[in-house]
């Protein structure tokens, strides 16, 4: 369609050749092939002179409505590759969206006026293809995954840790074993049972604690320990502000919870939107390196 409304235009093969970067050759046989695919005679070739028949001004007409839409979609589709539009669709867990995700979003609408952002927040399993998220945020071990692109965004550490009050009435543990005869706050069901696994001098070791509260809940575990009701094995992510502001203090510095990862998931398409891309980023400039919530151990 391109070569038929150049030869109209240019007035024969070998100027619309020229105009388009193309060998007379090309440009002749693209417009005997479109011919023969319509079963319509377009042109009126002489030695001379090319000139359009009546059912080729007509088609050419159209041509130019059909490439003109064409150029426009191709347009909006570069504009989208450099700006972000539309809807930008997130999950994320509970806890570390609502208390840090939250300002990131924020942030991210202020710079990008025309994207509206979709911000899912729940501690489930999610599939972020099935359920269609542009990004999913996950605090885990490292996913292996041949659908999606996986980029670690920080490190997510876990610390023991007690209020001042709790620790000057109970005494501080002085080892693992310890922590069996103290108030301890488990993150998970009853029925995940009531062990911690740390790393020290003797290994990677699980240790029995005497469980006082359960929660799927991060900051329930938070509020129960800065009131004093016991040990909590927790995000810094969580709990960084109360260590930072002395609420909290870190206990047995010799034996460490297995470490996290904060990652960003998102499919493996051939090309990545733009609004995911720059979302990506503005993570890995918040969070990444050293997190600010890891100022004070």
């Amino acid at each position: 369609m391109r070569a038929f409304v150049n030869v109209v235009d240019d007035g024969g093969f070998a100027a619309a050749a020229r105009s388009m970067g193309l060998s007379r050759s090309v440009v002749n046989k693209a417009v005997i092939n479109l011919e023969n695919d319509l079963g319509a005679q377009l042109l009126t070739r002489s030695t001379r002179t090319v000139t359009p028949t009546e059912t080729g001004l007509a088609f050419y007409d159209r041509c130019l409505r059909i490439l003109g839409e064409l150029e426009e979609a191709i347009s909006a589709v570069r504009e989208l590759q450099e700006k972000p539009a539309g809807t930008l669709r997130v999950n994320a867990p509970m806890s570390f969206g609502a208390t840090h995700l939250a300002s990131v979003a924020a942030e991210f609408m202020a710079a990008h006026t025309d994207l509206h952002v979709e911000l899912v927040l729940n501690d489930r399993f999610v599939d972020p293809i099935e359920e269609a998220f542009d990004v999913t945020l996950r605090i885990g071990e490292p996913v292996v995954s041949t659908s999606l692109i996986v980029r670690e965004i920080a490190p997510a550490k876990r610390v023991l840790c007690a209020s001042p009050a709790y620790l000057a009435s109970a005494g501080e543990p002085e080892h693992p074993t310890d922590l069996k005869s103290h108030r301890c706050l488990h993150y998970g069901y009853q029925e995940s049972g009531s062990q911690w696994r740390l790393i020290g001098p003797e290994g990677d070791r699980t240790y029995t604690i005497g469980c006082v509260l359960w929660s799927n809940n991060g900051e329930v575990l938070k509020s129960a320990a800065i009131h004093n009701q016991g040990v909590a094995l927790l995000p810094t992510f969580i709990v960084g502000d109360a260590l930072q502001e002395g609420e909290l203090q870190t206990l047995l510095p010799d034996y460490l919870p297995t470490g996290l990862t904060l990652s960003a998931l998102y499919p493996r398409h051939q090309h990545l939107s733009v609004k995911t891309r720059l979302f990506v980023e503005l993570l890995e400039q918040r969070f990444g390196g050293r997190p600010y919530w890891d100022l004070v151990e």
